[in-house]
């Protein structure tokens, strides 16, 4: 088997990320496939974190709930997380450009590895305060707290409520109510 070189791959841009058919996702130039769609578990989970952030968030005017967004960090690297939260949105576009407060990623066979690892990797280094996953086959979500650059596992959460503080803002998510199908 040949072993392949960086140089060998190809590195694509937002510009010609831009112009492709279908779900995918763009990190450090190289083209990752987002299929096949979300199963209806996936589609639940997403909706109800949405319910909930934006229930939670109502008082806020400064933060904002937007699920399935392009976020383009720079030219060679766009991702579209599950769900985030932006506060003060600077945005006018059909993508945002800043790094949001909070990343939801709904874990899926195709996209797992990805998830746990490169894009963990890519937001703690970004810098973004929390990295919620969830893992629609065990109902379970891991909170992930940015500490001193780094990750930090606040906890395996099936049931129970956590307490998020984004800026001036401290907001309790039920993880009963996301895990209620």
């Amino acid at each position: 088997m040949v072993a392949l070189r960086e140089d060998d791959l190809p590195h694509y841009t937002y510009k010609e990320y831009s112009q492709w058919e279908g779900d995918w996702e763009l990190i450090g130039g190289i083209a990752y496939a987002m299929s096949p769609s979300p199963t209806i578990a996936h589609q639940e989970l997403n909706l109800n974190i949405g319910i909930t952030l934006k229930k939670e968030l109502k008082e806020c005017s400064h933060c904002r709930v937007i699920p399935e967004i392009d976020w383009k960090i720079d030219e060679d690297t766009v991702v579209r997380p599950d769900m985030v939260v932006v506060c003060h949105l600077k945005s006018d576009k059909n993508y945002i450009t800043q790094p949001p407060k909070m990343i939801f990623e709904i874990l899926s066979p195709a996209t797992k590895h990805k998830d746990r690892n490169l894009k963990f990797r890519l937001y703690e280094s970004i810098g973004i305060p929390y990295y919620i996953i969830i893992e629609p086959a065990g109902m379970f979500a891991e909170i992930y707290k940015l500490e001193k650059k780094s990750y930090h596992l606040q906890g395996t959460f099936t049931t129970e409520t956590y307490r998020f503080k984004i800026d001036q803002c401290r907001f309790d998510i039920s993880f009963e109510e996301i895990f209620r199908l």
